[in-house]
């Protein structure tokens, strides 16, 4: 395979992939700088009202808001063009990052949250005050309007590409994910503080602490667990995967796809791995020109299956029948059947011999 050949094809993609990019980034910017003036708010405010329900968002907040840099620094890092050690490139660097921005949501913002809870209920209630709980409940207000903000940004974004969805950016997945999360949290955090100040019971304000850390808990093991699918290597679409093996099929060349694998490389990078039978009887430049004809279609056809590998093999004969094919259910065997007629009819090439023909005599 040629270099030029090779970044003909990847340049489209890869411009493509970079204007995905730039709105990615500008989406998890917005969210960057909306976390950054809430978590400091939530501090100031949990505080001055010695809130545990604030301080828990405020942990929270702030776990968005480290999650938020690892996120640009995938966006940066899994650009890198393929070298000598990473011949299929770093597009999986994103994936890593996602599952550090995870472990990141579960560390800082869950056990913060968790542990604010307990201490609230180890504290006598004569011990808490809601003298400045109107405050908190403004302060929680603002971030409300500021992380509902960042939501609608990120789904407007999601709808802007079709057929996506939120499966396919884990950037962008672990932005929604924490700013759905943020807007659940706050609300939470509210209620617990709004029954605090009614009831004066500090239960209500450690349960909406614990109930803000399970919520963490279950979004960093999501966000997690499609992580690792995606590091240890998870195959493309199913409908793609067949649409590549109809296409294999209908080849009269090909008489069975023994295996076809595929594997996600990075956000526009799939590997293609097909093993097939060819028909008996085809010479060496017939088998090298079809298949370099079928990996050039596989890869115009779906540009994002950019690695493409066949295992060509001869297809088995019944031997005791004169070399015939051992027939199968293929409903396409007719067109086969024509082409093996025509190989039959060909010269057979006559193998090369190397060195002097005749003995050389004394």
């Amino acid at each position: 395979m040629s270099d030029s050949s090779q970044n003909e094809r990847t340049d489209p993609a890869a411009n493509a992939e970079s204007g995905s990019d730039r709105k990615t980034r500008i989406t998890i910017l917005v969210a960057l700088a909306a976390n950054l003036l809430i978590a400091a708010a939530k501090a100031v405010g949990g505080l001055v009202a010695a809130s545990p329900a604030l301080l828990s968002e405020a942990a929270h907040s702030v776990a968005d808001s480290l999650n938020e840099v690892f996120l640009l620094a995938a966006l940066r890092r899994s650009r890198r063009p393929a070298d000598r050690r990473h011949p299929f490139g770093y597009g999986k660097e994103r994936y890593f990052w996602s599952l550090l921005a995870a472990v990141g949501i579960f560390v800082l913002g869950a056990g913060f949250s968790f542990f604010q809870g307990v201490e609230a209920l180890r504290k006598p209630s004569a011990e808490e005050s809601t003298s400045g709980y109107a405050a908190g409940l403004i302060v929680l207000g603002v971030a409300l309007a500021a992380e509902g903000s960042s939501l609608v940004r990120a789904l407007w974004q999601v709808r802007k590409q079709p057929g996506q969805g939120l499966g396919k950016d884990p950037a962008l997945r672990t932005v929604v994910a924490e700013d759905s999360t943020a807007v659940v949290g706050v609300l939470v955090a509210m209620a617990g503080m709004a029954l605090h100040m009614v009831t004066g019971q500090v239960a209500y304000e450690a349960a909406a602490s614990l109930t803000i850390g399970l919520l963490l808990v279950y979004v960093a093991y999501r966000l997690g667990s499609d992580a690792r699918a995606q590091l240890i290597g998870e195959a493309a679409e199913p409908e793609l995967r067949e649409e590549i093996r109809e296409f294999l099929g209908s080849q009269s060349e090909i008489d069975r796809v023994a295996a076809l694998l595929t594997m996600r490389l990075g956000m526009e990078s799939i590997l293609v791995a097909a093993r097939v039978d060819l028909m008996p009887g085809l010479d060496s430049e017939r088998v090298e020109l079809v298949s370099e004809r079928i990996k050039m279609h596989i890869r115009k056809t779906w540009p994002e299956a950019d690695q493409v590998f066949l295992d060509v093999t001869e297809a088995p004969t019944d031997e005791a029948a004169t070399g015939e094919l051992v027939p199968g259910e293929d409903p396409r065997e007719e067109p086969r059947q024509e082409l093996r007629q025509e190989l039959r009819e060909q010269p057979r090439e006559q193998p090369k011999r190397f060195g002097p023909t005749e003995p050389s005599g004394r």
